[in-house]
């Protein structure tokens, strides 16, 4: 069946079906750009701003961080990092606040994935009743064994065009959607996990400093 035989078969609700699959197709491959570039790179950076803090190569670690502020971790320490001697409260709370401002981000378009893969069945629905209506409204009951019958049973196969076609967009949509919140799971989890490091390193830089100026206090 051509694409111009799989609209009329279908229907009217094909063209928002067809709207549907290709916003979910650009915001898809928007979501693969992003989480390649944050799995490809985030985890290098941070490491290597870690050994340099711990080195107390502080400006070194703030200018590698600048570098690649288009990473979340990279903008959560900056936020932390360039407060003015904060005590270790204030530094945890910026992390805090910082990556819970980085969520909206890593969540971007889940509510349109939803809603992609919540209408699209039932447009597929939609257009199937419209289909069957279409085909029975045009059946002569004085002709049930005639050509009409045929051509009403050829109706019915047709309407479950648009049936098909709304679940391949909700299944296809749906299999990214899916993937995107476990890379979102994962990456909450590291934040936790690169905060909770950096925090550390600070408490004990924090503390070391404490010791060293109190005597002359």
């Amino acid at each position: 069946m051509g694409i111009s035989n799989l609209f009329a078969a279908g229907g009217i609700v094909m063209w928002p079906l067809l709207a549907f699959s290709i916003i979910a197709i650009a915001l898809i491959i928007e979501r693969i750009v992003f989480w390649a570039r944050i799995n490809r790179r985030q985890g290098r950076v941070v490491r290597d701003v870690l050994n340099l803090y711990r080195k107390d190569n502080v400006v070194g670690a703030i200018d590698k961080l600048k570098q690649n502020a288009d990473l979340p971790m990279a903008r959560i320490f900056l936020a932390a990092l360039e407060l003015e001697q904060p005590n270790p409260e204030e530094f945890r709370l910026a992390l805090e606040s910082e990556a819970q401002a980085e969520i909206p981000q890593l969540k971007r378009f889940n509510t349109i994935f939803d809603t992609i893969i919540s209408l699209s069945p039932l447009l597929g629905l939609l257009g199937t009743v419209l289909g069957l209506i279409n085909s029975f409204a045009s059946l002569n009951l004085g002709d049930l064994g005639g050509t009409q019958t045929a051509g009403v049973t050829s109706g019915i196969s047709e309407a479950l065009v648009s049936t098909a076609s709304g679940l391949v967009v909700a299944i296809f949509t749906l299999f990214f959607a899916n993937t995107f919140r476990g890379l979102y799971q994962r990456q909450a989890a590291l934040i936790q996990e690169y905060g909770g490091q950096m925090e550390l390193l600070y408490r004990r830089r924090y503390e070391q400093q404490e010791r060293t100026y109190a005597p002359t206090r």
